[in-house]
């Protein structure tokens, strides 16, 4: 079911079921985490997965689940967050007919349809404390009871949840049952963000390139160009592996010439000079851009030490982003940076930048 790619030097890892369910990287921390699920898997105790949006909690709770005993059995996920309050309970412990309104026949809850097997709680932390309430009973005594019925019913489910909030001071805020957070974190796995996994940018820009380029039916994969790879690099990826794959996708997609490395990436989709523009702010409102300038992104000022190297430096970078954006066409990009043919042509050589990167 499961496979392991290593290529010997690279250390690259791809664990995973199917295509669209892999682990892909290199890095210690995150190896470190998927080996900690692996050992996790078997014992078929509660498991807190913890990490930023785009981490992949739910690859991991697939992966405590496949490696698990109850591989052959349910693996149901519920989102917390994407229901009301009202219907969280619900949801979780099932209903009989006419509990409440609109409920014309009785319906099973995810514990119900988790039994033997296991059940995914992702955003945990949004659960009403009434809802918390019942879980723990669920989970301490494995019994759940529909709403409008006064008849447990006995199930056997393992519960793994998954959240991005700091669960321990939300219980010392009093937002979080301290008793829940006790019986829920047996093991607690925390997924490290990408921008802390040392060499998995590459790795996973060069996977989901590769992807991409096959379902576009390219020839051949050529690859990123040098200054598009430092872009990535230097990007501090919010929505982490998530977003990476987005971001390399398009950037794919968008390029014309599977010939040459993909020299230009868009980081921001919604970036257009037709977007909307917000309001404007009343005068002297410090929360007007014009009373709070920005630094310019990747700028760190308190570390030049060499003007003239750290001038020539930041214009390579915008020339080489510039020619990357307009595919090469030099005429273009001159006219977007405002300069000559011929000024463009004496940057390029002054930074010994070919026609092609």
């Amino acid at each position: 079911m499961w496979e392991l790619l290593r290529e010997v030097g690279n250390f690259r890892y791809i664990l995973g079921m199917e295509r669209n369910t892999q682990f892909v990287g290199q890095s210690g921390a995150f190896l470190d985490s998927v080996e900690r699920a692996s050992r996790a898997a078997p014992m078929g105790r509660p498991v807190l997965v913890i990490g930023e949006r785009g981490t992949g909690k739910e690859l991991i709770a697939e992966r405590l689940h496949q490696l698990s005993q109850r591989w052959a059995e349910p693996l149901v996920t519920l989102n917390c967050a994407a229901l009301p309050e009202t219907l969280i309970e619900a949801e979780l412990f099932g209903h009989e007919q006419g509990a409440f309104t609109g409920a014309t026949k009785a319906r099973a809850g995810r514990f119900e349809e988790a039994d033997k097997g296991t059940l995914f709680l992702d955003e945990l932390a949004t659960l009403s404390m009434g809802a918390q309430e019942r879980l723990l009973r669920a989970v301490e005594y494995g019994e759940v009871t529909r709403i409008g019925s006064s008849r447990p019913i006995r199930v056997d489910v393992r519960i793994v949840a998954a959240t991005n909030e700091d669960l321990p001071r939300l219980a010392e805020e009093g937002r979080f049952r301290p008793d829940l957070l006790d019986r829920l974190c047996f093991e607690v796995i925390t997924l490290p963000p990408l921008r802390v996994r040392d060499g998995d940018i590459e790795v996973l820009s060069d996977y989901f390139g590769r992807r991409m380029a096959a379902e576009l039916r390219w020839d051949s994969w050529p690859g990123f160009s040098d200054h598009a790879m430092a872009a990535l690099h230097d990007y501090q990826w919010p929505g982490n592996v998530r977003e990476l794959r987005n971001v390399i996708e398009r950037a794919v997609y968008r390029w014309d010439n599977w010939e040459q490395p993909v020299g230009h990436v868009v980081f921001d989709p919604f970036d257009s000079p037709w977007k909307p523009s917000p309001m404007p702010k009343v005068a002297g409102d410090p929360a007007s851009p014009a009373a709070s300038p920005q630094p310019s992104a990747g700028v760190t000022l308190d570390q030049v030490t060499d003007l003239k190297a750290a001038v020539d430096a930041h214009e390579k970078a915008i020339v080489e982003q510039a020619l990357g954006r307009h595919r090469y066409n030099q005429r273009q990009t001159a006219k977007a940076l405002g300069l000559s043919y011929d000024q463009l042509r004496h940057a390029m050589k002054k930074h010994g930048l070919g026609e092609r990167g």
